[in-house]
């Protein structure tokens, strides 16, 4: 069978290792599941990025949405990264992870209140609003609390970003941001407001984007209207174009941070503003893999195979959520014929499977597997249904690891239930 093409995870002497650990080693000694990370991916895949854009004035803001171990905040952080936040949780994370407020961008399409609150008395650097009705809360919120409110406000394009429906944020059908069609007014409306200081627009046209076009059209389109809007007066100091860029699962041909940089850094030179980025699966995704273990195997009477293995939708959703492909290959090449299988989870979910109809080298019980490019939205959308307790996270520094996540416990499992009963 192939094997996935990686410069962090490879074989030697037959056995899978991230950079110089190997595999097998990990899961004799923290068990499966068992997510590894390889930190100079990490930090290898943030100057690709970060090197890319040299030319102009940049910041990178890691979604945390996609790997929110505190460890991985902490490693990009430490390569100068501002960190993005979806909510108090995310927020409290970064924070944990040493990060400054002044280094986060406060998003997401429905904040409480309390998180409005949090954001502007800790001082992050942008709060991102998507609707009139947010920007109003806002203002009165940093009334209350004698502040003035440093906002973005995320403007809808209406561009396709070719990619899964779910993931597709930038067109006028989605929940996300202000349609481009009312922007203009609303930056003009919000300007008047006594305790907002409008400083910046923001797009996010979607997620796992392969080709640049989409990035192209909706950059144009918003660069015109930050053009306009600054016309007015309104001193607006940043563009946000998000984050979306696609990575390779399967057999997809991304284009790469320098390809994207000779296409927008004509366009951001025209604008007198500090441009942001907003990745997040672009740098974790392919940096991570879930380590299994083989449990049974079947055979149906249609003549179907089942490899049945301890990893689950509670530990990698996108397979049963988005029908995405991850590539399964066994920890060590083990010279065997090709047969085509079901992998499938212990979870009672028809939907619970890591792969369909896959071809894959024959293995049996107790062979370990290796969930490829699990590095982002793999422990970040992890579950406890069925009772199932979240694996380990191990990072991997050359010939070095450390756990930065223990296995959960049982005792975790009912927190402070039983004192309650």
């Amino acid at each position: 069978m192939k094997h996935f093409k990686s410069d962090y995870f490879t074989y030697i002497d037959d056995q899978l290792h991230c950079e110089k650990v190997n595999l097998s080693q990990l899961t004799e000694e923290f068990g499966t599941p068992l997510f590894v990370y390889s930190k100079n991916f990490f930090i290898d895949r943030f100057k690709e990025l970060d090197d890319a854009f040299k030319l102009i004035n940049h910041k990178i803001y890691f979604a945390s949405k996609a790997n929110f171990n505190l460890s991985v905040i902490k490693t990009f952080y430490e390569q100068g990264s501002g960190v993005d936040v979806n909510s108090a949780g995310e927020f409290y994370r970064a924070i944990k992870a040493g990060v400054n407020p002044k280094d986060i961008l406060l998003t997401g399409v429905g904040k409480t209140d309390e998180e409005i609150a949090l954001g502007l008395e800790k001082g992050v650097f942008v709060i991102k609003a998507e609707s009139l009705e947010e920007v109003y809360v806002i203002n009165d919120i940093a009334e209350e609390l004698n502040i003035i409110a440093p906002l973005a406000i995320r403007v809808n394009p209406d561009v396709d970003a070719q990619t899964h429906p779910y993931i597709s944020t930038g067109l006028a059908e989605n929940k996300f941001g202000i349609d481009s069609v009312y922007a203009y007014d609303m930056f003009v409306e919000c300007s008047k407001l006594s305790n907002i200081e409008l400083v910046g627009i923001d797009m996010h046209i979607g997620s796992q984007i392969t080709k640049i076009e989409p990035f192209i059209e909706a950059t144009l389109k918003m660069a015109e209207l930050f053009k306009k809007i600054k016309a007015t007066g309104i001193p607006l100091k940043h563009f946000d174009i998000g984050g979306g860029i696609g990575v390779l699962y399967n057999d997809e041909t991304p284009f790469s941070p320098k390809e994207l940089a000779e296409k927008l850094i004509p366009i951001f030179m025209q604008l007198d503003a500090q441009i942001m980025f907003e990745p997040g699966r672009f740098l974790t995704a392919n940096g991570g893999v879930l380590l299994t273990n083989v449990l049974y195997t079947k055979t149906n009477s249609v003549g179907k195979n089942f490899i049945v293995v301890d990893s689950s939708m509670t530990e990698l959703l996108r397979p049963s959520l988005y029908k995405s492909y991850h590539h399964v290959q066994p920890i060590e090449n083990i010279d065997n014929i090709d047969f085509e299988a079901d992998i499938v989870g212990p979870v009672c979910e028809t939907g619970d499977y890591i792969a369909k109809q896959r071809e894959i080298t024959m293995v049996g019980r107790g062979d370990k597997l290796a969930i490829m490019s699990a590095g982002a939205y793999g422990m970040a959308m992890s579950s406890n249904y069925n009772g199932r307790r979240r694996p380990a996270e191990i990072l991997v520094d050359g010939s070095e690891y450390k756990v930065i996540r223990s296995r959960e416990t049982f005792r975790h499992l009912i927190f402070d239930e039983e004192a309650l009963l």
